[in-house]
């Protein structure tokens, strides 16, 4: 079986001559193995899909994968509820929002995110579930499936941790299961990052669940990315009764792949991260030199459908402006600073009012 280099980054690694929805191998064998030499949430995410919706899911698929800093939501929930995506921005923290249901996760380098692809008819999570378990049994840590997405390490004391969380998405001829694993992951930030900050929101989406979690290095010091990949690998092949060369993919290959670049736009574009959010209502105060704002925004799929401002300034005229411009707006800096130039034309003699206004709310948007 070809292993995974302990550099960790497979850098080097490309995807092997003739790669695509067939495989170089796919007529003698129907298990493949895929592994992203990419840290670009976007480019993982659109590669998932493009596995899911172009391969052949004749072909049992095991992608191993990693992404750079980014918080991952499903494919119902609101940002501005799971996430402080103003301490995001300041960070330089991705915001993907993936294609299957389910909570919140932190994505960072100190993870490793597998996806198990296959027809319906094949698709069994409780045997994906026992291949992430019985690679663990590898590394002395025993751990056992819990609910409908977890798999936890029993503590005696402190009862049991997360270390792994899934989701699942299925058509009628095919499914796939992914999850992440926490192997060194970088959990103050992941609190950081899923906090949202106080600003009475009310959501109308799917809440995260806060688990307790842990990392695997706190079960054993010497797990790392490459062994943990190897080992799922080789269950992988055993539970399926095959082998197959793994096939590293890179950006320069996947780039050449039509369907997939879309995929890529889709993913990457405001409409789809921001704009798929179900109804919400958004609250926010500040005190400028020129007077108090009070704003309720009420929003539905990243569009303000309605707003209500409620303020002690001086110019009338400011906030009938902002209530008029605002209204029908996209929720996004580029589509509140619109609205604001919008304004700022018809009402020149609060221009600089609707421009200190205006970079503050859209600065609490992301």
């Amino acid at each position: 079986m070809t292993k995974i280099d302990r550099n960790g980054d497979f850098a080097s690694a490309s995807c092997p001559k003739g790669v695509g929805p067939g495989g170089p191998t796919a007529k003698q064998n129907f298990v493949r193995v895929m592994i992203s030499t990419t840290h670009d949430p976007f480019f993982n995410l659109a590669t998932e899909n493009w596995i899911f919706r172009d391969l052949d899911p004749r072909h049992k698929v095991l992608f191993l994968w990693r992404n750079e800093d980014t918080v991952v939501i499903g494919r119902f929930q609101n940002p501005w509820v799971e996430c402080h995506t103003q301490k995001m921005q300041e960070d330089h923290v991705h915001l993907a929002r993936r294609q299957s249901g389910g909570g919140a996760v932190f994505h960072d380098l100190g993870n490793t995110n597998f996806t198990f692809l296959s027809s319906k008819q094949d698709f069994d999570k409780t045997v994906n579930n026992q291949i992430i378990i019985e690679s663990l049994k590898h590394f002395d840590i025993q751990a056992q499936a819990s609910g409908r997405n977890d798999i936890v390490v029993q503590e005696d004391q402190e009862g049991p941790k997360k270390i792994s969380g899934s989701a699942f998405k299925e058509t009628k001829d095919r499914a796939f299961h992914h999850g992440t694993l926490l192997i060194n992951a970088n959990l103050s930030r992941l609190s950081n990052y899923l906090n949202p900050d106080k600003k009475k929101l009310e959501g109308k989406g799917i809440t995260s669940v806060k688990a307790r979690v842990a990392n695997l290095k706190d079960f054993c010091p010497s797990i790392n990315h490459e062994d943990l990949c190897n080992q799922i690998i080789k269950q992988f092949f055993t539970v399926h009764g095959g082998e197959s060369p793994i096939e590293y993919l890179d950006v320069d290959y996947l780039r050449k792949q039509i369907s997939l670049n879309r995929y890529y736009e889709e993913l990457k574009d405001w409409n789809w991260r921001f704009g798929e959010t179900p109804h919400f209502t958004h609250h926010l105060e500040e005190r400028f030199a020129w007077g108090g704002m009070d704003i309720h925004i009420d929003c539905d799929k990243g569009i303000i459908r309605d707003l209500k401002i409620y303020s002690d300034t001086l110019h009338p005229e400011l906030v009938e402006g902002l209530t008029l411009f605002l209204r029908d707006s996209v929720y996004s800096p580029e589509g509140i600073q619109l609205a604001i130039n919008k304004a700022s034309q018809e009402l020149p003699m609060v221009r600089d009012y609707l421009s200190e206004f205006g970079n503050w709310l859209a600065s609490r948007v992301y």
